[in-house]
């Protein structure tokens, strides 16, 4: 009798699982390691894009965003995410040039300069950067552009050789290779390192965006900030492709919605709040400076110079990818 109803216990435990199994293989937990704070502005979209798939799978896929490099640091979340230790990941893509020069295109200083710019050179930058990830197991599911690159510095800059020995931070190899062709001395600093890297002199100066400057209180240790526009470098949100195939159909066009109403949202919200980052500077105390004639001059032949050094590495693609843009 007694061995009667243990099997009986067991053949009502195995009904129930295969009623609940359906259910909880269903579900899935994912893991977004992003590179930057959780006040900045990629990050903000990037939990309301989490929140958005929240809501639009009713709770069958719930994404954990990692702010501030706490998961993986920046340039450990492609392999992360290519290796499957993160189905989905936020990516500075001029952070990866030297993997492919496909992924610098949009940090060659003034290829493309504001936003309209920018937005052209990613629709001509897109199919290629599809096909590339497609190629290492992964998906691009949206991009964001940062709001133009200035010089944050202590010193008085009226030209290039004005940057001559500056302790220039390099976060990707367009930026050392600025720091090369005027003379600074480049140093590797991460986003999430850079505040401490001003505040102990490992760098006194820097290229990047007003969000940046307004991220990391570089008011603090730096006072000038000269506003030369030189391009809008790009996050990208990519997505493990075997994570992505093992969800059902609505919910994977549920992720594809929500990914594109968080790009459009984030270029919107990046172009909104350029003026507002380059405000709270000044109210902090640093100078926002309009380039001089000849520092913009030499700037420009600079980026001359990396967009003939880019176009001989990236080859066709790279060839097709400027037409494509200058059409």
């Amino acid at each position: 009798m007694d061995r009667m109803r243990r099997l009986s216990i067991a053949t009502l435990v195995a009904a129930a699982a295969a009623v609940v199994s359906p259910q909880v293989s269903a579900q899935a937990r994912w893991d977004l390691p992003a590179a930057y704070p959780a006040t900045n502005l990629h990050t903000e979209n990037l939990v309301q894009f989490a929140a958005d798939v929240d809501r639009a799978t009713a709770g069958k896929l719930k994404i954990t965003v990692h702010a501030n490099a706490s998961l993986f640091k920046a340039p450990e979340i492609k392999r992360a995410v290519q290796g499957g230790q993160a189905q989905i990941g936020e990516i500075l893509l001029v952070n990866f040039a030297n993997e492919d020069p496909l992924f610098e295109a949009d940090g060659i200083p003034f290829l493309a300069t504001g936003y309209d710019e920018a937005m052209r050179l990613y629709r001509a930058q897109k199919p290629l950067l599809e096909k590339k990830l497609a190629s290492q197991g992964m998906m691009l599911l949206y991009s964001v552009a940062w709001p133009p690159q200035g010089i944050f510095t202590n010193r008085t800059l009226s030209s290039a050789a004005d940057m001559k020995g500056l302790k220039w931070r390099a976060y990707s190899p367009a930026t050392a290779r600025i720091a090369e062709l005027v003379g600074a001395q480049p140093v590797t600093v991460q986003a999430a390192e850079l505040t401490q890297a001003m505040a102990t002199g490992v760098i006194d100066s820097y290229m990047s965006s007003g969000a940046t400057g307004f991220d990391t209180k570089t008011f603090e240790h730096l006072k000038r900030f000269y506003d030369t526009q030189a391009w809008l470098p790009k996050n990208a949100v990519i997505v493990n492709r075997r994570a992505f195939d093992a969800l059902d159909k609505p919910t994977q066009d549920a992720l594809i919605k929500a990914a594109a109403d968080a790009e459009a949202r984030g270029w919107k919200v990046s172009q909104e709040k350029t003026q507002f980052f380059l405000s709270e500077l000044r109210k902090n105390g640093m100078q926002i400076i309009d380039p001089p004639a000849q520092l913009k001059a030499d700037m420009q032949k600079v980026g001359d110079t990396m967009l003939q050094d880019w176009l001989k590495k990236a080859g066709a693609d790279g060839k097709s990818l400027v037409d494509a843009y200058r059409k």
